[in-house]
């Protein structure tokens, strides 16, 4: 009966014993895991650049953009001819510009910005403008007509984009 005592008592501390193994086993693989992922990240430089004496160099805050700038024109109704028929075209745009004397420009000199557009809107043909690659050939020359200066400005206003707000052929 004494070896039957013995052998239940042997038997419990060898399940504690095993239970402690593993969750040691389970830490330290735990911790190997950690390691190796942030040795590699740190390799790669996703935690950013090592220094000489091997601490990580934090990144500095990203400044914000600027906001954009846009001047918006009154929308634009012209008649467009066409070897059959005559047309309506009906365009808004709204254009984004490069710096506040660029916005500042087009504010003034407005009446002319318009004139500009009017003509070159008046010679489209309404079935090309319709097309994505008539479209696209109105921004750059909306673009070119409306960069160059308007007198006496040295210079004209950089625009970075012509969007169109509406656009609607009749």
């Amino acid at each position: 009966m004494a070896t039957a005592i013995k052998k239940s008592s042997g038997s419990g501390s060898n399940k504690l014993g095993k239970l402690i193994l593993g969750l040691l086993l389970v830490v330290l693989i735990t911790g190997a895991s950690v390691a190796g992922t942030y040795f590699f990240l740190q390799k790669s430089g996703v935690l950013g650049p090592v220094m000489a004496d091997g601490s990580v160099e934090t990144r500095a805050p990203i400044a914000p953009l600027p906001a954009p700038i846009f001047a918006s024109l009154e929308p634009f109704t012209v008649t467009l001819h066409d070897e059959r028929t005559t047309r309506i075209l009906y365009l808004a745009i709204t254009l984004r510009l490069v710096d506040e004397h660029s916005r500042t420009m087009v504010t003034e000199y407005m009446p002319e910005v318009r004139d500009r557009v009017l003509r070159l809107l008046s010679v489209q043909n309404p079935s090309y403008i319709q097309t994505p690659e008539g479209r696209e050939k109105l921004v750059q020359d909306l673009t070119q007509l409306l960069q160059r200066p308007y007198l006496p400005q040295p210079r004209g206003p950089e625009i970075s984009a012509v969007l169109f707000t509406a656009f609607v052929v009749q």
